[in-house]
């Protein structure tokens, strides 16, 4: 259950995914996820010539997605399980490589890549000082955070608490002012039945 003044990374004791649950997970996320891909790309400003590092980038929709646009992309993700279903699903691997790796210990150099996106996957982040120090690490002066998370409501239990309420969004905002990034905002949107929001900001 989500409590009414939990922080952004309130899921930070998930298990992880791996063996057949991980695989049906996996597959599951494969589906109907481009609507994320597609704000990460807006809320950025993706443009073909951009490195995107995707951190959690489960069975890689949105990977996928930016490369398509012209993109080079990373895929990070910490489960195994996840990048052998986003390899397999990505037919077309020139601009695009996955490698296994957490948000506290992005596996890449300092300043290599233009863009970060987390999708939906900050709330399971062990250490959101940690990761948002390596997030500024990678990124290339004036390169761009985002961080999308399913509206939530406080005293939502099982797979409804996975997200963010108002509040973990503004902290989340907050952490990330802290930690250098400027014009940091938060951002809710909308679509049909689901409202997300989101954090943005640029490294400096």
């Amino acid at each position: 259950m989500i409590e009414p003044h939990a922080p952004p990374n309130h899921h930070a004791g998930h298990p992880g995914f791996a063996g057949v649950t991980g695989l049906f997970a996996a597959l599951s996320m494969a589906l109907g996820r481009k609507g994320d891909a597609r704000l990460a790309v807006r809320l950025s400003g993706l443009g073909s010539g951009d490195t995107v590092t995707d951190i959690g980038c489960g069975p890689g929709v949105a990977v996928r997605y930016a490369a398509k646009l012209g993109a080079t992309v990373i895929g990070v993700d910490p489960a195994p399980v996840m990048l052998r279903v986003a390899r397999f699903l990505t037919r077309h691997p020139a601009r695009v490589r996955y490698a296994e790796g957490v948000a506290e210990a992005i596996p890449l150099p300092d300043r290599s890549t233009s863009i970060v996106w987390s999708i939906a996957t900050v709330h399971h982040w062990h250490d959101i000082d940690a990761g948002l120090r390596e997030a500024h690490r990678v990124l290339l002066p004036g390169g761009r955070l985002v961080a999308i998370e399913r509206q939530t409501k406080p005293g939502s239990s099982g797979h409804a608490s996975h997200g963010w309420s108002e509040d973990q969004a503004n902290a989340f905002m907050d952490r990330c002012r802290q930690h250098g990034f400027a014009d940091v905002r938060v951002e809710r949107t909308t679509t049909g039945h689901r409202s997300t929001f989101s954090v943005v900001g640029s490294a400096v």
